[in-house]
């Protein structure tokens, strides 16, 4: 997609005292464990107002992983690892998915309409992958490349969350396990929460296999690093108890196979 030259494409996206796309937590961190969160946030650019949302699409799985960035922001501080969060909503452009996904501009979900992805123009979407997909896909390439550069090449971990229920069909799974590439730490994630009690699902209620977990497949697989997609279901995580109890046990995970505690 490149930008036209037209007064519209000359514009941005972002006024200049909107929030970054991308906040990045332990920036300087050494510990070889590197979090990343796609759909970490529910904001939207002044510019595009609200999308002809009401306020409880805005604030729905629609917009956000549900939980994912507080599980993120807390992962980060116990552990000591950096992370990587997106500032602005999935709804503005999905940051997990390539720039030609039919779904990067979501026009509709779970029987909702998303009037502001209608009809974009190529203008429309340059300025959103300008503005907010690449800087952040940039600033997660910074700071492998500092781990790398220091040593330590990170197990590459991408947090999520999800709907309990989605186009009226309930999700048994309590937690999924996302992977194509990594069987290997796919399977001490699966063993572990599945001996923790969790109903974790492998490659559900998403697949990781094929080109639908971008972030994925353009950092960890391209620079051939361990990695892992976690699922979370959005009830057991939508309040602090449940934060705090998902982090207790991802970071005895992750402590585990990345042996920090050693």
């Amino acid at each position: 997609m490149r930008p036209k030259n037209s007064k519209r494409s000359q514009s941005k996206l972002l006024a200049s005292n909107e929030a970054a796309p991308f906040a990045i937590h332990n920036a300087n961190s050494n510990c070889p464990v590197l979090l990343v969160c796609d759909h970490a946030s529910d904001r939207f650019p002044q510019s595009l107002g609200s999308m002809g949302l009401d306020h409880a699409a805005r604030q729905s799985h629609l917009a956000i992983d549900i939980g994912a960035r507080a599980v993120t922001e807390e992962l980060a501080e116990r552990l000591g690892a950096t992370a990587v969060t997106c500032q602005y909503s999935r709804l503005i452009i999905d940051c997990n998915r390539g720039l030609m996904d039919f779904d990067i501009f979501l026009e509709s979900s779970d029987g909702v309409e998303v009037p502001g992805n209608a009809d974009l123009t190529d203008d429309d979407k340059d300025k959103r992958a300008q503005d907010i997909y690449w800087p952040y896909h940039h600033a997660i390439e910074t700071q492998i490349n500092r781990l790398k550069e220091l040593g330590r090449p990170p197990i590459f971990i991408s947090i999520h969350s999800f709907t309990p229920i989605m186009e009226g069909e309930a999700r048994p799974w309590e937690m999924g396990v996302l992977w194509d590439k990594d069987s290997g730490t796919a399977d001490s994630f699966l063993k572990q929460l599945s001996s923790e009690g969790y109903v974790v699902g492998d490659n559900q209620p998403y697949s990781g296999k094929g080109p639908r977990n971008f972030t994925i497949n353009y950092h960890a697989e391209r620079n051939f690093l361990q990695h892992v997609s976690i699922e979370m279901r959005q009830d057991l995580i939508g309040h602090e108890n449940g934060i705090t109890s998902m982090a207790n046990i991802l970071c005895k995970v992750i402590n585990s196979i990345a042996a920090l505690d050693s």
